[in-house]
């Protein structure tokens, strides 16, 4: 099924099976980070964030391809331009290893808002080193509390509850 969406140019499945060639798995694909580049690469052109968010973790970490933390960064752009949080969060730690921390609290105040966690506690571990003031936190931490808030919902919980009731006991 996936070769056929691969081969209609469907860029979810192209991901998906870079996925499947970043990790090796049980479809009996051998791990090939070269592969999945390719597949990301082709994924990501054919619109896909998640590709992008990708390419930018394989060239921050030279998987597949030659370290380029330039080249994560123009990725990790265009994916946060489209809304991608972890992406937007990941700009902020280039900004952190660069020392523009401005720039960095600025990536972590948009990604705080639309709740990706780890953007509040680099913004707490910022304000304890005295690069971000007690304001940008406070700031980051009740756009961080909204969006959890929004996204609370009977249903929800409910379904929370029952996939925790499936997992095996241990």
């Amino acid at each position: 099924m996936v070769q056929a969406r691969v081969l209609k140019k469907d860029p979810v499945a192209i991901y998906y099976l870079g996925l499947k060639y970043f990790y090796g798995d049980d479809l009996g694909l051998q791990k090939d980070m070269q592969k999945s580049v390719e597949l990301f690469t082709e994924a990501a052109r054919l619109g896909s964030i998640e590709a992008l968010f990708n390419l930018g973790n394989a060239h921050y970490f030279g998987d597949g391809v030659e370290q380029d933390t330039a080249k994560a960064v123009e990725y990790y752009e265009r994916a946060a331009m489209q809304g991608h949080a972890p992406a937007r969060h990941n700009l902020g730690g280039c900004e952190v290893e660069k020392g523009s921390y401005d720039r960095a609290v600025r990536h972590f105040l948009i990604s705080a808002k639309v709740g990706q966690e780890d953007s509040i506690k680099a913004m707490k571990m910022m304000f304890a080193d005295g690069l971000a003031t007690k304001e940008q936190y406070a700031k980051a931490l009740k756009g961080y509390q909204d969006a959890v808030e929004e996204m609370k919902s009977h249903d929800r919980d409910e379904a929370m509850s029952f996939i925790a009731s499936q997992r095996p006991a241990k």
